[in-house]
């Protein structure tokens, strides 16, 4: 049999391609096949040159153009899927121009200048135009620095006043409307080989663990927003990837009275719309996790699986109290997220074994009548950057105002994401007060020993661990 190409289709072509890598990045992809309105700034997934749309799925399995870094997407990854690159925005049949809406609105208000980072800017403001939501979010991921974010502001306003003056977000007979209504919501099995390397895709789980099994030398691929750095710079080699995003059982999210259990796979950006207001330290962390081109693809079991001591989510994991269910051909097993971090980078993750899903409690401690839980996070730039501290803390509170459950987790200062365990039982039962906090502050100060780095000093991350605690006594109880 000759060999399965890996399909997929680029600006409303279909294409097929023979014997390409399959963790080759899009981006260079599109750079080697002279398609070059798609930049590359960093290779990082911080600048947004390179943004592409993809078709993907909304919180509601709806079809959707999704913005996302080309630099950080394997090619392996696209098998099956819808991308628009700049070069494929004209739009046929209106009466005005061949520009789509907002490529005209930015030559109207003069938003580029040298042009470099334009496709990105246009990019992510047209999969934001699909949603009705152009906003400044819609650009949080892209960086501009010549032109200056104002007269790009005032192409964005343009565009939402031209879709409430239309009264729809799309005029009549737009291509690309056309398209999300047509658009597959499900993505194929894929068994893709080159010469050297193999890609597999599966759609159910027990294959998946199959699989890892056959071959316990693979490289999981879930959102790929932190393994795609090394893609990017070509910093190692992949024999064999497994991606993790067709697999509906890593792909759920289910809600109880008590609990909410979240697939391992599921995009940040879902999380951050469908459990909106759940979860407080979730929600202000996500909203300073990278940027909306990362969140749409990163996932909250590969922020976990990579056992970075700075991923921004498993301090607020530890804070609630959230475990994790394992999943091998040997069985299942459930583990507190306390308990995952072995080291750095290491995990208790057997050969074969992966994470399905977090479940994080929606219960109060025993005994407790309120909550307090917020995050925080001090990096070098306000979004889009990681951590050089990262704090999470829940507080129940007895009828009294006494503490009677406390998680205090931080990461960026030891190996792992760690809570502050001596602290936590030290203020067991003493009343919830800004004298409270000066007393722990100290005790604080002494628990961990992180590092000087270029990111900041120990001394400077001593002070941090101690200063973000009050800062969350001062900001929930004002």
């Amino acid at each position: 049999m000759p060999p399965t190409p890996l399909t997929f289709t680029l600006n409303g072509q279909t294409l097929y391609l023979q014997d390409v890598s399959p963790s080759m990045t899009l981006l260079r992809y599109l750079q080697q096949s002279d398609r070059t309105g798609t930049k590359e700034g960093c290779g990082d997934g911080d600048c947004g040159a390179c943004t592409v749309a993809i078709l993907g799925q909304d919180a509601n399995g709806n079809p959707q153009y999704q913005a996302m870094n080309s630099c950080l997407i394997p090619l392996g990854a696209i098998a099956g899927r819808h991308i628009v690159t700049v070069e494929g925005l004209t739009v046929e049949g209106l009466a005005e121009s061949e520009l789509h809406p907002v490529q005209a609105a930015m030559v109207a208000t003069g938003g580029s200048q040298c042009g470099y980072c334009t496709p990105g800017f246009i990019m992510s403001l047209f999969a934001a135009y699909y949603e009705g939501k152009v906003d400044d979010l819609s650009v949080e991921g892209n960086l501009c620095r010549c032109t200056g974010y104002l007269p790009i502001r005032r192409a964005a306003q343009a565009v939402m006043q031209e879709q409430a003056a239309r009264g729809s977000i799309a005029a009549p007979g737009d291509r690309f409307a056309t398209a999300l209504s047509q658009a597959p919501v499900s993505l194929p099995p894929l068994d893709y080989r080159s010469v050297t390397q193999q890609f597999y895709r599966p759609t159910h789980l027990q294959i998946l663990l199959e699989l890892l099994q056959q071959h316990p030398q693979a490289t999981l691929l879930a959102g790929g927003t932190d393994l795609g750095l090394d893609m990017s710079h070509d910093r190692r080699s992949f024999p064999l990837l497994i991606s993790l995003e067709a697999i509906p059982e890593l792909q759920a999210i289910e809600q109880t009275d008590t609990q909410v259990e979240i697939g391992a796979a599921v995009p940040l950006s879902r999380i951050e719309t469908q459990l909106h207001g759940l979860f407080p330290a979730l929600d202000e962390m996500l909203h300073w996790f990278a940027a909306r081109q990362v969140r749409n693809r990163a996932t909250l079991g590969g922020n976990i699986g990579t056992a970075s001591p700075i991923g921004d989510l498993p301090p607020v994991l530890l804070a609630l109290d959230a475990t994790l269910q394992l999943a091998s051909l040997q069985g299942t097993r459930r583990v507190a997220i306390a308990d995952f971090f072995t080291g750095y980078r290491q995990t208790i993750l057997q050969p074969g074994e992966v994470i399905v899903s977090i479940q994080i409690p929606q219960t109060l401690f025993p005994g407790a009548v309120r909550r307090i839980s917020n995050s925080y996070k001090v990096g070098k730039r306000g979004t889009d950057d990681i951590s050089i501290v990262a704090a999470a803390f829940t507080i129940d509170l007895d009828e009294g105002d006494r503490i009677h459950h406390a998680r205090l987790a931080y990461g960026g200062v030891a190996a792992t994401p760690i809570r502050a365990i001596a602290v936590e039982n030290w203020l067991l039962g003493k009343p919830w007060s800004l004298d409270t906090v000066q007393q722990a502050k100290p005790l604080l100060q002494e628990v961990f020993t992180p590092l000087t780095d270029l990111r900041g000093s120990a001394a400077y991350r001593k002070r941090l661990v101690a200063n973000l605690f009050e800062k969350f006594f001062v900001e929930e109880s004002s």
